[in-house]
Protein backbone atom coordinates (compact mmCIF):
# COMPACT_ATOMS: atom_id res chain seq x y z
CA UNK A 1 0.00 0.00 0.00
CA UNK A 2 1.00 3.97 -0.04
CA UNK A 3 1.40 5.51 2.23
CA UNK A 4 2.87 9.06 3.45
CA UNK A 5 6.13 8.93 5.49
CA UNK A 6 8.22 11.43 7.41
CA UNK A 7 11.20 9.48 9.43
CA UNK A 8 12.77 13.00 10.72
CA UNK A 9 10.68 16.63 11.64
CA UNK A 10 11.02 19.58 9.25
CA UNK A 11 9.35 21.31 6.42
CA UNK A 12 6.76 19.72 3.99
CA UNK A 13 9.28 18.53 1.87
CA UNK A 14 9.93 15.74 4.85
CA UNK A 15 6.67 14.01 3.51
CA UNK A 16 7.44 11.31 1.49
CA UNK A 17 5.36 8.56 -0.47
CA UNK A 18 6.36 4.69 -0.07
CA UNK A 19 5.43 1.75 -0.42
CA UNK A 20 4.28 -0.33 2.75
CA UNK A 21 3.38 -3.68 3.25
CA UNK A 22 -0.83 -3.88 3.62
CA UNK A 23 -1.77 -4.41 7.30
CA UNK A 24 -3.47 -7.67 8.99
CA UNK A 25 -6.29 -7.03 11.44
CA UNK A 26 -6.23 -8.26 14.48
CA UNK A 27 -9.02 -10.60 15.94
CA UNK A 28 -10.50 -7.11 17.26
CA UNK A 29 -9.60 -5.25 14.35
CA UNK A 30 -11.26 -3.83 10.98
CA UNK A 31 -8.79 -3.47 8.08
CA UNK A 32 -9.81 -0.11 6.25
CA UNK A 33 -9.39 0.87 2.72
CA UNK A 34 -9.52 5.23 3.11
CA UNK A 35 -10.83 7.17 0.22
CA UNK A 36 -10.05 10.18 2.00
CA UNK A 37 -8.86 12.36 5.24
CA UNK A 38 -7.89 15.50 5.92
CA UNK A 39 -4.60 17.68 6.89
CA UNK A 40 -5.03 19.69 10.55
CA UNK A 41 -3.07 21.65 12.26
CA UNK A 42 -2.11 18.60 14.66
CA UNK A 43 -0.82 17.11 11.61
CA UNK A 44 1.32 20.12 10.57
CA UNK A 45 2.98 21.01 14.50
CA UNK A 46 3.55 17.27 14.75
CA UNK A 47 5.29 16.90 11.27
CA UNK A 48 7.12 20.16 12.28
CA UNK A 49 7.74 19.18 16.09
CA UNK A 50 6.21 23.10 16.75
CA UNK A 51 5.93 23.45 19.39
CA UNK A 52 9.11 21.35 20.89
CA UNK A 53 7.07 19.35 23.42
CA UNK A 54 5.06 17.65 20.82
CA UNK A 55 8.68 15.39 20.82
CA UNK A 56 7.34 14.42 24.10
CA UNK A 57 5.13 12.05 22.90
CA UNK A 58 6.12 11.57 19.04
CA UNK A 59 9.97 10.65 19.41
CA UNK A 60 12.58 13.25 21.15
CA UNK A 61 14.71 12.87 17.84
CA UNK A 62 13.09 11.79 15.18
CA UNK A 63 9.05 10.28 14.60
CA UNK A 64 7.83 7.13 16.73
CA UNK A 65 4.31 7.35 14.54
CA UNK A 66 5.97 8.23 11.10
CA UNK A 67 2.52 8.17 9.29
CA UNK A 68 0.32 11.18 10.36
CA UNK A 69 -3.15 11.82 9.89
CA UNK A 70 -5.84 11.43 12.77
CA UNK A 71 -9.05 11.13 10.67
CA UNK A 72 -10.72 9.51 7.89
CA UNK A 73 -13.95 8.02 5.92
CA UNK A 74 -13.28 4.57 3.53
CA UNK A 75 -14.37 1.04 3.26
CA UNK A 76 -13.84 -1.68 6.05
CA UNK A 77 -12.20 -4.55 3.46
CA UNK A 78 -11.58 -7.32 6.13
CA UNK A 79 -12.38 -7.31 9.88
CA UNK A 80 -11.05 -9.53 13.00
CA UNK A 81 -12.50 -13.02 13.74
CA UNK A 82 -14.07 -11.71 17.07
CA UNK A 83 -15.24 -8.25 15.59
CA UNK A 84 -19.12 -7.96 16.11
CA UNK A 85 -19.70 -4.58 15.35
CA UNK A 86 -18.82 -4.13 11.75
CA UNK A 87 -19.02 -6.04 8.67
CA UNK A 88 -16.78 -6.62 5.54
CA UNK A 89 -18.22 -3.72 3.15
CA UNK A 90 -19.54 -1.46 5.74
CA UNK A 91 -18.72 2.42 5.23
CA UNK A 92 -17.51 4.76 7.82
CA UNK A 93 -15.61 7.18 9.23
CA UNK A 94 -13.30 7.66 12.22
CA UNK A 95 -10.45 9.45 14.28
CA UNK A 96 -7.48 7.22 15.28
CA UNK A 97 -6.45 9.93 17.51
CA UNK A 98 -3.05 10.12 19.14
CA UNK A 99 -2.86 6.55 17.15
CA UNK A 100 -2.47 8.61 14.17
CA UNK A 101 -1.78 6.56 10.86
CA UNK A 102 -4.51 7.56 8.74
CA UNK A 103 -2.29 9.04 5.55
CA UNK A 104 -2.31 5.88 4.11
CA UNK A 105 -4.13 3.62 1.82
CA UNK A 106 -4.89 1.12 4.38
CA UNK A 107 -5.19 1.37 8.27
CA UNK A 108 -6.45 -0.66 11.25
CA UNK A 109 -8.89 0.31 13.78
CA UNK A 110 -10.31 -1.34 16.61
CA UNK A 111 -13.67 -2.01 16.32
CA UNK A 112 -14.17 -0.84 19.82
CA UNK A 113 -12.33 2.46 19.02
CA UNK A 114 -13.02 5.90 17.68
CA UNK A 115 -15.42 4.64 14.47
CA UNK A 116 -18.73 5.05 13.34
CA UNK A 117 -21.03 4.43 9.79
CA UNK A 118 -20.46 7.35 7.39
CA UNK A 119 -23.58 9.46 7.79
CA UNK A 120 -25.33 8.06 4.27
CA UNK A 121 -26.15 11.84 3.18
CA UNK A 122 -22.41 13.02 3.18
CA UNK A 123 -19.28 11.57 0.09
CA UNK A 124 -16.48 10.09 1.58
CA UNK A 125 -14.48 13.42 1.79
CA UNK A 126 -17.13 15.09 3.50
CA UNK A 127 -17.43 12.48 5.77
CA UNK A 128 -13.39 12.77 6.84
CA UNK A 129 -14.04 16.34 7.27
CA UNK A 130 -16.07 16.09 10.29
CA UNK A 131 -14.20 14.32 13.03
CA UNK A 132 -11.19 16.45 13.96
CA UNK A 133 -13.47 19.60 14.37
CA UNK A 134 -16.61 18.28 15.76
CA UNK A 135 -15.13 15.99 18.32
CA UNK A 136 -12.82 18.51 19.52
CA UNK A 137 -15.75 21.27 19.84
CA UNK A 138 -18.25 19.28 21.12
CA UNK A 139 -15.81 18.36 24.29
CA UNK A 140 -14.76 21.84 25.13
CA UNK A 141 -18.20 22.67 24.73
CA UNK A 142 -20.02 20.01 26.51
CA UNK A 143 -17.11 18.83 29.02
CA UNK A 144 -14.93 21.50 29.51
CA UNK A 145 -17.66 24.40 29.50
CA UNK A 146 -20.98 22.87 30.50
CA UNK A 147 -22.66 24.78 27.35
CA UNK A 148 -26.85 24.75 28.47
CA UNK A 149 -29.52 26.28 26.62
CA UNK A 150 -30.26 30.02 26.54
CA UNK A 151 -26.57 30.85 27.13
CA UNK A 152 -24.98 33.19 25.40
CA UNK A 153 -21.74 31.89 23.85
CA UNK A 154 -18.49 33.39 21.70
CA UNK A 155 -16.44 31.03 19.97
CA UNK A 156 -13.23 32.44 18.94
CA UNK A 157 -11.47 31.52 15.46
CA UNK A 158 -15.51 30.47 14.43
CA UNK A 159 -14.26 29.98 11.10
CA UNK A 160 -11.29 26.86 11.43
CA UNK A 161 -12.61 23.36 11.06
CA UNK A 162 -13.33 23.31 15.06
CA UNK A 163 -14.58 26.73 15.12
CA UNK A 164 -17.36 26.34 12.33
CA UNK A 165 -18.40 22.79 13.94
CA UNK A 166 -18.56 24.64 17.03
CA UNK A 167 -20.37 27.56 16.28
CA UNK A 168 -23.02 24.30 15.00
CA UNK A 169 -22.73 22.60 17.89
CA UNK A 170 -23.38 25.25 19.95
CA UNK A 171 -26.56 25.95 17.83
CA UNK A 172 -27.61 22.63 18.81
CA UNK A 173 -27.47 22.87 22.53
CA UNK A 174 -29.68 25.68 22.00
CA UNK A 175 -27.24 28.94 23.07
CA UNK A 176 -27.00 32.33 21.27
CA UNK A 177 -23.89 32.30 19.37
CA UNK A 178 -21.34 35.09 18.39
CA UNK A 179 -18.29 33.78 16.32
CA UNK A 180 -15.38 36.18 15.93
CA UNK A 181 -13.11 35.32 12.48
CA UNK A 182 -11.67 37.21 9.49
CA UNK A 183 -13.68 39.23 7.09
CA UNK A 184 -14.04 36.71 4.63
CA UNK A 185 -15.94 34.51 6.50
CA UNK A 186 -18.24 36.53 8.10
CA UNK A 187 -21.35 35.73 5.83
CA UNK A 188 -19.78 32.03 6.18
CA UNK A 189 -19.81 31.59 9.93
CA UNK A 190 -23.54 33.32 9.89
CA UNK A 191 -24.44 30.59 7.62
CA UNK A 192 -23.44 28.16 10.54
CA UNK A 193 -25.93 29.20 12.90
CA UNK A 194 -24.23 32.52 14.33
CA UNK A 195 -26.38 35.36 15.35
CA UNK A 196 -23.34 37.43 15.24
CA UNK A 197 -20.00 37.65 13.25
CA UNK A 198 -17.20 39.80 15.07
CA UNK A 199 -14.26 41.11 12.39
CA UNK A 200 -11.56 40.81 14.55
CA UNK A 201 -9.48 43.03 12.56
CA UNK A 202 -11.84 45.55 12.97
CA UNK A 203 -13.68 45.25 16.79
CA UNK A 204 -12.28 43.47 19.87
CA UNK A 205 -14.64 41.45 21.26
CA UNK A 206 -13.65 42.08 25.19
CA UNK A 207 -13.98 45.85 24.87
CA UNK A 208 -17.69 45.70 22.98
CA UNK A 209 -19.40 45.29 26.24
CA UNK A 210 -21.02 41.90 25.80
CA UNK A 211 -20.81 39.32 28.25
CA UNK A 212 -20.86 35.37 27.67
CA UNK A 213 -21.42 32.54 29.65
CA UNK A 214 -18.89 30.62 27.85
CA UNK A 215 -16.03 31.27 25.45
CA UNK A 216 -14.51 28.78 23.57
CA UNK A 217 -10.83 30.11 22.07
CA UNK A 218 -11.04 27.18 19.05
CA UNK A 219 -7.45 27.91 17.97
CA UNK A 220 -5.95 28.22 20.93
CA UNK A 221 -4.84 31.89 20.23
CA UNK A 222 -7.00 34.14 22.36
CA UNK A 223 -5.69 35.82 25.64
CA UNK A 224 -7.04 34.24 28.19
CA UNK A 225 -6.72 37.20 30.38
CA UNK A 226 -8.78 39.36 27.21
CA UNK A 227 -11.44 36.57 27.19
CA UNK A 228 -12.19 36.92 31.07
CA UNK A 229 -12.85 40.49 30.63
CA UNK A 230 -16.03 39.56 28.66
CA UNK A 231 -17.06 36.70 30.67
CA UNK A 232 -20.37 36.88 32.48
CA UNK A 233 -20.37 35.89 36.61
CA UNK A 234 -19.41 32.47 36.54
CA UNK A 235 -18.80 32.31 32.99
CA UNK A 236 -16.79 29.30 31.50
CA UNK A 237 -13.49 29.50 29.44
CA UNK A 238 -12.15 26.75 27.27
CA UNK A 239 -9.14 26.73 25.19
CA UNK A 240 -7.67 24.09 22.50
CA UNK A 241 -4.27 25.52 23.93
CA UNK A 242 -5.11 23.79 27.19
CA UNK A 243 -5.67 19.81 26.79
CA UNK A 244 -5.73 17.29 24.87
CA UNK A 245 -9.07 16.28 23.46
CA UNK A 246 -10.40 12.65 23.54
CA UNK A 247 -13.25 11.47 22.63
CA UNK A 248 -16.12 8.03 22.62
CA UNK A 249 -17.52 6.33 19.81
CA UNK A 250 -21.04 7.80 21.35
CA UNK A 251 -19.24 11.23 20.46
CA UNK A 252 -18.65 10.02 17.34
CA UNK A 253 -22.37 8.01 16.34
CA UNK A 254 -24.04 11.26 17.64
CA UNK A 255 -22.15 13.69 15.27
CA UNK A 256 -23.51 10.90 12.53
CA UNK A 257 -27.08 11.52 13.65
CA UNK A 258 -26.69 15.39 14.08
CA UNK A 259 -25.15 15.43 10.23
CA UNK A 260 -28.12 12.42 8.64
CA UNK A 261 -30.41 15.12 10.82
CA UNK A 262 -29.27 18.32 8.98
CA UNK A 263 -27.89 19.32 12.33
CA UNK A 264 -24.23 20.00 11.63
CA UNK A 265 -22.52 19.91 8.11
CA UNK A 266 -18.80 20.17 6.87
CA UNK A 267 -17.13 22.96 5.80
CA UNK A 268 -14.38 21.87 3.26
CA UNK A 269 -11.66 24.68 1.84
CA UNK A 270 -9.73 22.88 -0.33
CA UNK A 271 -9.45 18.98 -1.43
CA UNK A 272 -6.46 17.84 -2.66
CA UNK A 273 -4.81 14.58 -4.48
CA UNK A 274 -2.52 12.04 -2.16
CA UNK A 275 0.28 13.03 -4.38
CA UNK A 276 0.07 16.59 -3.65
CA UNK A 277 -0.58 16.83 0.70
CA UNK A 278 2.67 18.25 0.92
CA UNK A 279 1.45 21.12 -0.67
CA UNK A 280 -1.96 20.68 1.48
CA UNK A 281 0.54 21.25 4.53
CA UNK A 282 1.97 24.08 3.51
CA UNK A 283 -1.17 25.20 2.90
CA UNK A 284 -2.70 24.69 6.25
CA UNK A 285 0.63 25.75 7.71
CA UNK A 286 -0.28 28.72 6.57
CA UNK A 287 -2.79 29.85 8.95
CA UNK A 288 -5.74 31.09 6.92
CA UNK A 289 -7.69 27.84 5.89
CA UNK A 290 -11.97 28.15 6.16
CA UNK A 291 -13.03 24.43 7.49
CA UNK A 292 -10.74 21.26 6.76
CA UNK A 293 -8.45 20.51 3.95
CA UNK A 294 -9.49 17.08 2.53
CA UNK A 295 -6.88 14.32 0.80
CA UNK A 296 -8.87 12.47 -1.48
CA UNK A 297 -7.32 9.22 -2.47
CA UNK A 298 -10.17 7.83 -4.42
CA UNK A 299 -10.96 10.88 -6.38
CA UNK A 300 -14.23 9.11 -8.52
CA UNK A 301 -15.38 12.71 -9.16
CA UNK A 302 -12.59 15.59 -8.69
CA UNK A 303 -14.25 17.81 -10.51
CA UNK A 304 -14.09 20.18 -7.24
CA UNK A 305 -10.51 19.11 -6.59
CA UNK A 306 -9.43 20.50 -9.90
CA UNK A 307 -10.62 23.61 -9.16
CA UNK A 308 -9.44 23.69 -5.62
CA UNK A 309 -5.84 23.09 -7.45
CA UNK A 310 -6.34 25.62 -9.59
CA UNK A 311 -6.86 27.76 -7.49
CA UNK A 312 -3.94 26.89 -5.60
CA UNK A 313 -1.36 27.06 -8.23
CA UNK A 314 -2.65 30.76 -9.20
CA UNK A 315 -2.21 31.47 -5.36
CA UNK A 316 -6.09 32.16 -5.19
CA UNK A 317 -7.66 31.41 -1.74
CA UNK A 318 -10.70 29.55 -1.95
CA UNK A 319 -13.18 30.12 0.82
CA UNK A 320 -15.06 27.65 2.23
CA UNK A 321 -18.87 27.23 2.48
CA UNK A 322 -20.95 24.36 4.01
CA UNK A 323 -21.30 21.42 1.91
CA UNK A 324 -24.76 21.34 0.29
CA UNK A 325 -26.82 17.86 2.07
Amino acid sequence: MRAVVYQKYGAPDVLQIKELAKPVPRDNDILVKVHATTVSSGDWRTRKADPFAIRLFSGLIRPKRPILGSVLAGEIEAVGKDVERFSEGEEIFASTGMRLGAHAEYVCLPEDGLVAGKPANLSHEEAAAIPFGALTALLFLRDKGHIQSGQKVLIYGASGAVGAAAVQLARYFRTRVTGVCGPKNLEMVKSLGAERAIDYTKEDFAELGDLYDVIFDAVGKASPSRCRKALAPNGRFATVASVVANGKKEDLILLKELVEAGQLKPVIDRRYPFERISDAHRYVENGHKTGSVVITLDPSDDTEMRNDLQAADQGIRTVGNPATL
